[in-house]
């Protein structure tokens, strides 16, 4: 089997984790014995681009045309049995779908975020869950809200993008949504239960440690939509009615509220800061907890780092959000995204326990043979017809 892996990568200057993505999956297709052909473009081309490209930019999300001329005469040679697409924004275009259908190929999406209807991609402005733009024909609040990069006239071009191919997304063949909560999102565009596959990303299994930890960790980027602020909040509620028997709080990132977690560590001896990590600080803090928390009040996809815990044998404490009951299972406790219901749970999920079934958990849904099989079983699927 031979399969496009179509993608523009982010710029390296927002680190993405749907790069790594595209990398593992890659990396792990080629293994399997699937012969992978990329098509990847990046935001970081964007700079020296030639004066002519540039002049094109503002209309590339909706017709690239030095994509669309690549990837025809790359399928023209290659004769691939699918393309995958991930994200098509700005140098690819959605337009790669007609361009792939025109030479007779399928095409997957995996689908990492909510930009076939949202201009942000987030269903999230202003500090709340926000879908004004879902049902419209022209999704001009999101130009009303500068919901693009803070800018309307960006805004404005993202906009008319999402309604140019609003039936350019119908036509695709399969999408592989990350979780449920994904594959829910499709089906208000009206895309077909028999167009979606729900299959979650995977990471490779670094063992088990059933040795009980203490206290939760946090790791993430630490902003409003991650929930740091309503997490501190609860966390101080709870240790103050708890008194010392929650451990500690560890956390674990960086981002815009920065200054607020350092203030929160520096005024209490019951939190701790410890910046960025690499991916062996990340583990060896993440079994150094007794539970992972994952305090999101936006409607997150798929936050990697659940699964990183279960592999690990840590249990979730997580808001009830998005993809993250998916993820959670019965390996831990989903609370509403209030201080009032995350200090409630929080002296559970600092008690430890669950570890088997998060390992559990880990194993039956998440590993890279299970995974790759679903993906592999998609490419068959539309290569049937």
């Amino acid at each position: 089997m031979k399969v496009v892996i179509a993608h523009n990568r982010y710029s390296s200057a927002q680190p993405s984790g749907e790069n790594t993505i595209v990398d593992t999956e890659i990396r792990q297709l080629t293994e399997a014995g699937v012969e992978v052909v990329p098509f990847q473009r990046s935001s970081d081309e964007i700079g020296d681009l030639p004066t002519s490209e540039k002049l094109l930019l503002p209309v590339s999300p909706i017709y690239a045309p030095r994509a669309q001329r690549e990837l025809a005469e790359l399928i023209t040679r290659e004769r691939p049995d699918v393309v995958h697409l991930h994200n098509p924004y700005p140098l690819l275009s959605p337009w790669v779908v007609k361009t792939a259908h025109k030479l007779d190929v399928p095409v997957v999406q995996t689908v990492h975020n909510y930009r076939q209807s949202c201009a942000n991609g987030l269903y999230f402005r202003d500090g709340h869950i926000c879908r004004d733009c879902l049902g419209k024909a022209f999704p001009y609040p999101a130009v009303q809200h500068s919901c693009y990069r803070g800018s309307k006239a960006q805004s404005l071009i993202m906009a008319s993008t999402l309604a140019a191919h609003r039936g350019t997304w119908r036509s695709l063949d399969q999408f592989i949504a990350l979780t449920p909560a994904i594959a829910e999102h499709l089906l208000t565009l009206g895309i077909t239960e028999n167009q979606i596959t729900v299959k979650p990303n995977s990471i490779p299994d670094h063992g088990f440690s059933d040795a009980p930890g203490q206290g939760l960790l946090f790791i993430g980027r630490l902003s409003e939509e991650k929930g740091i602020r309503l997490l501190l909040e609860a966390w101080s509620r709870a240790a103050d009615a708890a008194g010392a028997g929650l451990g500690q709080l560890q956390i674990i990132g960086d981002g815009p509220l920065r200054d607020l977690v350092e203030k929160a560590a520096s005024d209490r001896d019951d939190i701790t800061y410890l910046g960025k990590q690499d991916a062996d600080g990340v583990r060896a803090a993440t079994r150094a907890a007794n539970a992972l928390v994952v305090a999101s009040t936006w409607l997150e996809p798929l936050p990697t780092v659940i699964i990183e815990a279960l592999s690990n044998g840590r249990p979730v404490l997580g808001t009830n959000l998005g993809g993250i009951p998916y993820l959670v299972g019965d390996a831990g406790w989903l609370v509403e995204p209030t201080v009032e219901a995350m200090a409630a749970a929080i002296p559970r999920a600092a008690a430890g326990g669950l570890r088997q079934e998060a390992r559990r958990r880990y194993l039956e849904n998440f590993t890279p043979a299970v995974v790759l099989d679903r993906l592999i079983g998609v490419y068959e699927k539309v290569r049937r017809g």
